[in-house]
């Protein structure tokens, strides 16, 4: 019994820090990755929480380190589950439904992370075309699946492919017509960013912005500042714009996370997911360890028509599939969260650090990290 109360001891004192971490405002990898299994994690506490009650109350007396575990580990449980309400139907949702789409004032988008090294094309193709979207995102694409992907065209003209070997391709293709692109590269000069303003049927212009930053990753010690930066920036430029908006990509963050958040909230933009479902997307072959990676925020000028999370594609991220409508009737009816001067000052601080970060960083060590994306 000594061994077991141990155990269970140890795992509730790991759960407390694994919440509790990322409280700390700091880019470090080992920070961050507790951003994400917030719903892992709150499944494991509430496991943990009822052995450590049923050995320590049940059979035992507990005393006072018992009982501090098991109010920590109680706090840390519910602050998990409330972080992850919003992501539940017992929530409001932020975006309302449509009530009736307007002919030509509505798309279908699909976005969707491919896996560069994933070669099963055909599946993917006839996933997207079962959909019968007006705009397709793919990201990870290199020169073969830019061609493989280009066979869209037959149904989606309008096409921006930029290929790369080291994941950060990324290419579309539109039903709509393209009054204006641009390609930004707001942190890296190899990480890029597509700014595209389409023409809707009905003659509406919309602005589509598409993301792909670069992840923080454990494998090679990778923290998220440029990350954290480029999300930042794409948010000032974002709320600038007087057309609707729609922003959408992989952004290798959770919805949940400070980070993203904080983009939302500087962007003034709506995540349609809220009230609705986590619709994780990340990783396809792990049913236990997902989280929503992929991404659409847009503007109070639309309402929501449909959301789903498509099949697997061979990828280790699911795509996803989403129709919004405009709906002016809506618009004051929905309110995206707003910065206070806290966030503010975060999100100064962030586009510091990275600023810092890519100063200091020599010529060899951004080669080595540059070679890691390959």
């Amino acid at each position: 019994m000594t061994a077991v109360k141990l155990t269970l001891s140890v795992l509730a004192v790991l759960l407390v820090l694994a919440v509790a971490l990322p409280f700390v405002r700091k880019p470090y990898w080992w920070v961050r990755m507790f951003d994400f299994p917030r719903a892992q994690i709150a499944a494991a506490a509430v496991v943990v929480l009822v052995l450590f009650g049923v050995v320590h109350v049940g059979f035992a007396e507990p005393g006072g380190v018992e009982w501090a575990i098991m109010g920590l580990l109680a706090l840390a449980t519910a602050y998990e589950v409330w972080r992850m309400l919003p992501y539940t139907r017992l929530a409001s949702v932020q975006t309302l439904d449509v009530d009736g789409a307007a002919e030509g004032r509505s798309f279908r988008l699909v976005i969707s992370n491919v896996l560069m090294e994933n070669r099963d094309g055909e599946r993917w193709l006839e996933t997207v075309r079962a959909e019968d979207p007006d705009l397709v995102v793919a990201v990870e694409t290199d020169a073969w699946w830019a061609e493989t992907a280009g066979a869209l065209k037959d149904r989606l003209p309008h096409a921006v492919e930029l290929p790369q070997d080291d994941t950060y391709g990324m290419c579309l293709y539109s039903r709509l017509e393209l009054d204006d692109v641009e390609v930004r590269h707001l942190v890296e000069d190899e990480v890029p960013s597509l700014w595209v303003l389409a023409r809707l049927p009905g003659g509406d212009r919309v602005r589509f912005v598409f993301l792909h930053p670069r992840p923080p990753r454990p494998d090679i010690a990778q923290d998220s500042t440029l990350r954290d930066a480029e999300l930042v920036l794409a948010a000032r430029d974002i709320v600038d714009f007087d057309e609707p908006v729609v922003v959408a990509g992989d952004l290798n963050d959770v919805a949940w996370s400070y980070t993203t958040s904080l983009f939302q909230k500087k962007a003034d933009l709506l995540d349609p997911r809220v009230g609705r479902g986590l619709f994780a997307t990340f990783h396809a072959q792990h049913r236990w360890l997902r989280y929503p990676l992929d991404h659409v925020f847009h503007s109070d000028d639309f309402a929501l028509v449909g959301l789903q999370r498509l099949g697997n594609v061979g990828s280790d991220h699911f795509p996803i599939a989403i129709e919004l409508a405009l709906d002016e009737s809506k618009r004051p009816l929905q309110e995206a969260p707003d910065a206070d001067s806290a966030d503010d000052e975060e999100a100064a601080k962030m586009v510091e650090d990275a600023a810092a970060f890519k100063e200091e960083e020599s010529e060899e060590e951004a080669e080595e990290r540059k070679a890691a994306d390959v």
